[in-house]
């Protein structure tokens, strides 16, 4: 089939510039950021080959199907609970040929042990709402809305699904934004997840940090490994070598 053969209205076909992979998306509703780019990366660090891995709140599949290839392990299920990504996430996965890699699954985060069971999975990772009620304002686009602010699930909701999926020594691979830090430790804490490497990312190198990629694991002993920052921005409108490194890009000069 055709690759344009895969979209509906409104959707368009998106070249992740990786080992030929594409990704459907409608911009009129949510697509993926640097955000979840910059976490594949970092779970492509320490996640192996022999690993099955749950990715949570997979909104279009971005992250299993970059997964895929930057780390391959042996295979990725992916819950979301919005019946359009899902829809999407499916038609990207067939396009790509991972139907046998990657499972697309409809379901709610807050329920998800009910749904795989008990220390079933290797690694789990995920990209969720950064917002809860007392941080800014909703956007009146339910799909945005979702992905953006804990309305379906909270950071508690992840951290417990998460901690009950993950075998003893299993892995947990977020990004969230630094201000809510605190709250992110000891909240994986309270459920055995034991922060053990952290990341910030700084828009330019004489910025505060405006996004934080963590891992934590289920069990662990308490000891964390703060990795060098990685910087967005050398000036304005210019990425760094360090970015397209990890986007595979090079820098275009005039």
């Amino acid at each position: 089939m055709e690759k344009e053969n895969y979209l509906k209205n409104g959707e368009r076909l998106d070249d992740l510039q990786l080992n030929g992979l594409h990704i459907i998306q409608n911009p009129e509703k949510f697509c993926f950021g640097m955000d979840a780019v910059l976490l594949s990366s970092f779970c492509a660090k320490t996640i192996r080959k022999k690993d099955k891995v749950l990715d949570l709140g997979t909104g279009t599949g971005i992250i299993p199907i970059l997964l895929s290839a930057k780390a391959e392990p042996a295979h990725i299920s992916a819950l979301e609970i919005q019946d359009e990504s899902v829809d999407m996430a499916k038609r990207s996965v067939n396009l790509n040929g991972l139907d046998e890699k990657i499972d697309i699954i409809h379901g709610d985060i807050k329920t998800a042990s009910l749904n795989f069971g008990a220390a079933v999975f290797d690694a789990v990772t995920t990209n969720p709402p950064y917002m809860n009620d007392n941080h800014g304002i909703k956007n009146p686009d339910i799909p945005k809305a979702i992905a953006r602010h804990e309305i379906l699930c909270n950071l508690d909701d992840i951290a417990r699904e998460s901690s009950k999926l993950l075998k003893t020594q299993g892995r947990f691979y977020m990004v969230h934004r630094p201000f809510r830090m605190t709250e992110i430790i000891c909240t994986l804490a309270k459920y055995k997840l034991e922060t053990k490497r952290i990341c910030m990312v700084h828009p330019f190198v004489s910025k505060e940090p405006n996004m934080l990629l963590i891992e934590a694991v289920k069990n662990g002993k308490p000891f964390v490994k703060f990795e060098p920052p990685i910087i967005v921005y050398e000036t304005p409108g210019k990425y760094t070598e360090q970015l397209l490194e990890i986007y595979g890009l090079q820098q275009h000069t005039p």
